[in-house]
């Protein structure tokens, strides 16, 4: 099966700091794949690189089959992108922020129009379509944002610590929404502080003052640890860290 995200040796410097280096995997069609590290570990930084926002210092990566530095337009159009601190706009209503978001990725207005209502039905949100994304409960603006992320059908969707914040019934509703994505065949790359929500994924990585240090399947990992959880093997390697938060 043909690797959808491919990074070798890709790293990013600012100055005399390494904040991602030389870190190599792959991803494969409808995998999820959760990329772990604490503050600092220089899991955002790749994330960035791999989207298109952040020019790498060095190595190479190819998105949906295109190069992180010469194609990051062709990237663009071919990823769906959510983060905890902005995916949707406040004073915008419901299905303004959906027309828009539809619009952005080159969807015609009746492709716009169909999915938008099927898009309401699926998440049940029909009566509150004119309301302020701002007067939404975090969990519903949450659930939002991931639709609206894969509204385009990409091949692949960054989702960085998409469940901050948000109770454990509403997390767990979110996940139901990413195995729904992969099913579909997107491919789920997402970052999480959340080690329960690392046993939901296909495959883990570990990042470590700016390296892998651990990339397998949670059960796996948990073997290779002799650990009785995802957080047990997390805080083992984390315990290795000799550069703090950003």
């Amino acid at each position: 099966m043909e690797a959808v995200i491919k990074a070798e040796k890709l790293s990013k410097r600012f100055g005399d700091f390494i904040a991602t280096n030389a870190v190599s995997f792959e991803v494969y069609p409808g995998e999820i794949f959760g990329f772990l590290g604490a503050n600092g570990a220089g899991k955002t930084t790749a994330m960035r690189m791999l989207c298109g926002l952040s020019r790498p210092s060095s190595g190479s990566a190819s998105i949906a089959g295109f190069d992180v530095y010469t194609q990051t337009e062709q990237i663009k159009k071919h990823i769906g992108y959510m983060s905890q601190k902005f995916s949707l706009y406040e004073d915008l209503t419901v299905v303004e922020n959906i027309r828009l978001f539809g619009g952005i990725y080159g969807l015609s207005k009746e492709d716009v129009r169909v999915k938008t209502q099927g898009l309401l039905e699926h998440l049940k949100m029909e009566d509150q379509k004119n309301k302020l994304v701002g007067a939404l409960p975090l969990g519903w603006k949450q659930k939002l944002a991931f639709s609206v992320a894969v509204f385009h059908k990409p091949r692949i969707v960054f989702l960085d610590e998409p469940t901050g914040g948000v109770d454990p019934i509403t997390r767990r509703q979110f996940w139901d929404l990413i195995y729904e994505a992969s099913q579909q065949g997107i491919t789920v790359f997402v970052t999480t502080h959340y080690m329960d929500e690392a046993e939901y994924c296909n495959r883990v990585s570990i990042m470590v003052d700016g390296v892998i240090e651990a990339l397998d399947t949670p059960a796996k990992l948990k073997s290779q640890y002799d650990a009785v959880s995802m957080e047990d093997v997390f805080f083992k390697l984390a315990r290795k860290a000799k550069r703090g938060a950003d």
